[in-house]
């Protein structure tokens, strides 16, 4: 469908839940190891090119971006010195950002906002804590605390409001509910760093987890002893993995290989490392996945060659 460039390499891509063509990009500057970076808005275009609409430049580099489920023109930002940046594409980029978040003690690199409580969000950082948000209060909510090493990613359980997971480098994923004092489930999820986990939006107990084994896994947190199935079909670590809106059985992942999978979970071929689809368009690594929530089967990919990318999973991306 199109591909626009960005000036850093790129970090995290996000449809918008209200607008179908219009995506969030999160980006860092030297491959976010020192620098600035910058938050665009991309806009698509009828004749299916991508338009700037918003960009937001910021003194350390970016990580991860979500848009607000409450507010369309709402959306948040992690940065490298551990604040979240807060942006209202309704006003002027002077006027932005039009709040921050500073409690992070080491870079915040997820953040994620919640589809049933509207008016939360979850962050986590390479301080090994993920913190609970509301735009209406001073200051978090929460902290949960309990990894032993950098928590690289968080997701809101879909249809339990109350209840998310943590993906850490202690190669763990944490169950949380904001209910309980304490995790309600610790899985010891692979034997290496654990960079990314996500719940099945069609089944509450389903969840994958990607590692820098380059493996993903299926997991069934009513049976956490062993793992439903394990997919290895990357060369290098998964950096994300995502389930689609749309489909139960369909996984989307991306690796440091520079490539982006979809997976068909329920299809015996995925247990042999065969995904429906492989693309190889990105030239660095592939580091940012997202599904449309508005439009099926449309996608798009992020990557350290500073390009972002929109197609129709069924195709191939095209500029």
């Amino acid at each position: 469908m199109g591909r626009c460039r960005t000036a850093f390499n790129a970090y995290s891509v996000k449809f918008s839940p209200f607008f179908e063509g219009r995506i969030a990009v999160a980006t860092a500057q030297n491959f976010g190891i020192i620098g600035n970076g910058k938050q665009h808005v991309f806009e698509m275009t009828p004749a299916g090119g991508m338009l700037e609409v918003a960009q937001y430049d910021t003194a350390d580099g970016l990580y991860d971006c979500a848009w607000s489920e409450a507010n369309e023109n709402v959306l948040v930002a992690a940065s490298g010195d551990g604040s979240i940046k807060v942006y209202d594409t309704a006003l002027p980029p002077h006027a932005n950002p039009v709040r921050g978040f500073k409690e992070h003690r080491h870079e915040c690199c997820s953040l994620a906002w919640n589809t049933g409580k509207r008016d939360l969000f979850l962050s986590s950082s390479w301080d090994d804590t993920v913190k609970l948000w509301s735009l209406n209060a001073p200051a978090s909510l929460r902290t949960f605390a309990g990894h032993t090493y950098c928590v690289y990613h968080v997701a809101w359980n879909p249809q339990q409001p109350e209840v998310f997971l943590s993906a850490s480098g202690d190669t763990t994923v944490r169950v949380w509910d904001l209910r309980q004092p304490a995790p309600t489930l610790v899985l010891p999820a692979h034997a290496y760093e654990v960079l990314a986990a996500d719940w099945c939006k069609y089944n509450d107990c389903l969840l994958a987890t990607g590692s820098v084994d380059k493996t993903i896994k299926l997991w069934d947190v009513r049976a956490p002893g062993r793992e439903m199935a394990v997919l290895a079909g990357h060369s290098y670590a998964v950096r994300r993995v995502l389930f689609s809106p749309h489909a139960g059985n369909l996984l989307m992942s991306c690796s440091y290989d520079m490539t982006v999978k979809l997976w068909d979970t329920a299809s015996p071929q995925a247990a042999q490392g065969l995904p429906l689809r492989s693309w190889d368009h990105h030239s660095e690594f592939a580091v940012g996945i997202d599904f449309s929530s508005l439009r099926e089967g449309l996608v798009a990919s992020a990557g350290w060659d500073e390009s972002v990318w929109v197609w129709d999973q069924r195709g191939f991306p095209s500029p």
